[in-house]
């Protein structure tokens, strides 16, 4: 049966090269950030549960073996661990097949020219977000740049270079110029308003191997070509051949027919888009009502006075749940009042969604990615 090596080293070509010793030994890989801690560090191979583990300065890598380590089937390549905004991660099985479904998929919905274009990848390894940027240039032969990590000095020089595709964050996207690539690809929280043109918000998760529905500056919806889409009691369900197997050590995730239910809640809009709500576990009911966190988070952050803010729910006796926003003041010395915050949200929305508490941090907790981990908030909310 095939190994599963977990590849804890460096971002670079070195990172590159061993996946494709992996792969031609008829073994998977997977992934781990090297600058994880030690117990987290730990987490992750628990979860990932590896035959093997590499590691050490690009050149001179040493493998040892993993207790306790489990086989893979024939065919996977991949078992990475999610990097949700919430809850144990869980490890996700990718096989050559659908590795290479998304891989070609992104590149006929970007029309990519493997003999012109160029990926560079600059996010984390560990995280799909980045890695799918060197699978997808290991499937189809497109040319390829791996940075360490994000510096946008180094970013806007690969461009100049010749680099003409890139999957960002938002926070990265603010501070380059986008016009310097023909592509951009934006992940892992909401996209900021108006973008640039060649600006792609896209919709995924790690068990999609990237993004699946691409939305563009000027309104227009593209799904990859395989992937279906359907609505069931308002989650989103997903199938197609990018989809992965399943997961290590968790029963059969698929529901009839090869559907998978992604935990996020949508809905149709009336050109017959598909409009992401946001995770089923983050809408909060108040009095009764539902608010989604993410539209009051992008008003609010329309604010000179707000630079980074979070909507979270805090279990109340009155309300079930009360809306809380958790922010990062703009001037700490002269924070929004909750008075002003309410009244900015109950100008546009409901005045069920304003919030009836306001609590001023240093900086919110996210994830490698920029998503917010809203569980951690609420932690250090509750008495």
């Amino acid at each position: 049966m095939p190994e599963l090596v977990a590849l804890m080293v460096p971002a670079g070509e070195r990172f590159v090269q061993l996946v494709e010793r992996i792969w031609s030994s008829g073994d998977a890989f997977a992934p781990i950030d090297p600058r994880l801690p030690p117990e987290l560090r730990r987490q992750v191979l628990d979860v990932l549960r590896p035959t093997s583990l590499m590691s050490g300065e690009p050149g001179a890598e040493s493998i040892h073996p993993v207790p306790r380590g489990q086989e893979v089937e024939p065919g996977d390549a991949l078992v990475i661990a999610t990097s949700g905004s919430s809850g144990r991660p869980k490890a996700v099985i990718h096989t050559h097949h659908s590795i290479a479904a998304s891989a070609r998929a992104t590149n006929a919905a970007l029309d990519v020219d493997p003999a012109t274009d160029r990926w560079l990848a600059c996010l984390p390894l560990a995280h799909i977000g980045g890695l799918s940027v060197i699978l997808r240039s290991m499937v189809t032969g497109t040319g390829l740049e791996v940075h360490h990590g994000f510096d946008a000095d180094a970013v806007m020089g690969a461009a100049r270079r010749g680099a003409t595709l890139v999957s960002l964050v938002t926070r990265a996207l603010n501070q380059i110029d986008p016009g310097l690539f023909r592509v951009v690809l934006i992940g892992g929280a909401a996209p900021p308003a108006g973008r640039a043109p060649n600006v792609v918000a896209t919709y995924g998760m790690t068990e999609t191997g990237s993004g699946i529905v691409y939305g563009h500056a000027d309104g227009r919806q593209q799904v990859l070509d395989g992937c279906e889409i359907r609505l069931a009691d308002g989650e989103i369900q997903l199938r197609g051949p990018m989809l992965f197997r399943g997961y290590r050590g968790v029963p059969d995730p698929f529901v009839d027919d090869g559907w998978f239910p992604t935990g996020d809640l949508g809905s149709w809009t009336g050109t017959g888009q598909l409009h992401v709500q946001g995770r089923a576990g983050d809408v909060i009911v108040t009095g009764g009502e539902k608010v989604w966190p993410e539209p009051i988070e992008q008003l609010l952050a329309e604010r000179d006075d707000i630079d980074e803010v979070a909507l979270v729910g805090v279990p109340d006796p009155d309300w079930g749940h009360r809306v809380v926003a958790v922010m990062v003041a703009d001037d700490r010395h002269h924070p929004p009042t909750l008075a002003d915050v309410a009244t900015a949200v109950k100008e546009r929305y409901p005045a069920w969604c304003a919030p009836k508490e306001l609590v001023l941090v240093d900086a919110l907790p996210r994830s490698a990615l920029g998503k917010i981990q809203r569980s951690r908030l609420v932690d250090t909310l509750l008495p």
